[in-house]
C-alpha cells in the first residue's frame, strides 16, 4: 500500500472528486478526515467507504465561506488523527453568470473565499504543522499539499471570472508554496480536472446539446471520472512523486490541448 499509516485531510470530500480521493487513499492504508458543508449524508458515505478498507475516517463539517475559521478545520483534524501528513483542498464552488459583468460583489467574493482564500488559509496551518512535525527518520516521506484547481487555471471560460480567477490563484499559490517548502520535505502539487462527472457539471450532463459541444473539444471524447483524478492524487500523495513539486497534472482528455481550436 502506498499510503499506509499516512493521515489526509480531504476537503470537499461528500461527493465527486473529493469523495473519489479519500477512498482511494483509504484503499492505500490512509486515515482520512473527510471534511464537507452541507451533504452530511454524503459525508458520511464517504466514511463508510474509508472504514471498509479497515482505516479510520472523521467527519467534520466546516463552512469554506469564513476563511478566518478555515484553520479551525485543520486543527479539529490533527485532534482527531493525531497529525495530518497530506492537506487535499478540494472543496469548491462555481459560480458563473451570463457575462462575467453581471456577477455581484458578493458572489465574486465567496468564491475566492471558498476556492482561494480558505485553501491559503489550510496551507498555511499544513505547511506550518507539517514542518514543525518532521524529522530525519521519522515520517520520511515529508508532508504533502494537493490542491485541486482546474482546466479553467487557464481557459477562460464565459461568465466564469470568479471561478477562473481563483483556480489560477490557487495555482501561484502551489507553485510558490512548492519553492518556499522544500526544504521542510513537504511537496506542494496541483491537479486541474477538466469535463469530470461530478454534481457541479450534473446540469451539462443532463443536456444532449451541451454534452455534444463539450465533448467536441476533448481528444479522447468522453467525460472524466472522479476516480481518474483520485489516481493522480494517489501517486502525487506517494513515495512514487518524491521529486516531484510545483507541477500541475491536467486530468482532462486532452483538453488543453484543443486550446487553439477555440475550446
Amino acid at each position: 500500500m502506498k499510503l499506509m499509516g499516512r493521515r489526509a485531510l480531504v476537503t470537499g470530500a461528500d461527493s465527486g472528486i473529493g469523495q473519489a480521493i479519500a477512498r482511494e487513499f483509504a484503499r492505500e492504508g490512509a486515515n482520512v478526515v473527510v471534511h464537507y458543508h452541507e451533504d452530511e449524508t454524503g459525508a458520511e458515505q464517504t466514511a463508510v467507504q474509508v472504514r471498509s478498507f479497515g482505516r479510520r475516517a472523521v467527519v467534520i463539517r466546516h463552512d469554506l465561506a469564513r476563511p478566518a475559521e478555515a484553520g479551525d478545520l485543520f486543527k479539529a483534524s490533527v485532534a482527531a488523527l493525531g497529525a495530518i501528513d497530506i492537506l487535499v483542498n478540494c472543496a469548491g464552488v462555481s459560480t458563473t453568470t451570463d457575462r462575467s459583468l453581471d456577477m455581484t460583489l458578493a458572489d465574486f467574493q465567496r468564491t475566492l473565499d471558498i476556492n482561494l482564500t480558505s485553501p491559503w488559509v489550510l496551507c498555511q496551518a499544513a505547511a506550518r504543522h507539517m514542518g514543525d512535525s518532521w524529522q530525519e527518520g521519522d515520517n520520511a516521506q515529508g508532508g504533502v499539499i494537493i490542491n485541486i484547481t482546474s482546466v479553467h487555471e487557464v481557459i477562460p471560460s464565459w461568465g466564469g471570472a470568479a471561478y477562473d480567477a481563483s483556480k489560477a490563484g490557487l495555482r501561484n499559490v502551489t507553485r510558490n508554496l512548492a519553492r518556499e517548502l522544500a526544504g521542510k520535505r513537504i511537496r506542494v502539487n496541483n491537479i486541474a480536472p477538466g469535463f469530470i462527472a461530478t454534481p457541479m457539471n450534473q446540469e451539462t450532463l443532463e443536456d444532449a446539446g451541451e454534452m455534444e459541444k463539450s465533448l467536441a473539444h476533448i481528444p479522447l471524447a468522453r467525460v472524466g471520472h472522479p476516480d481518474e483524478v483520485a489516481h493522480v492524487a494517489v501517486f502525487l500523495a506517494s513515495g512514487d512523486a518524491s521529486y516531484v513539486t510545483g507541477s500541475s497534472y491536467f486530468v482532462d482528455g486532452g483538453l488543453m490541448q484543443m486550446m487553439g481550436e477555440g475550446a
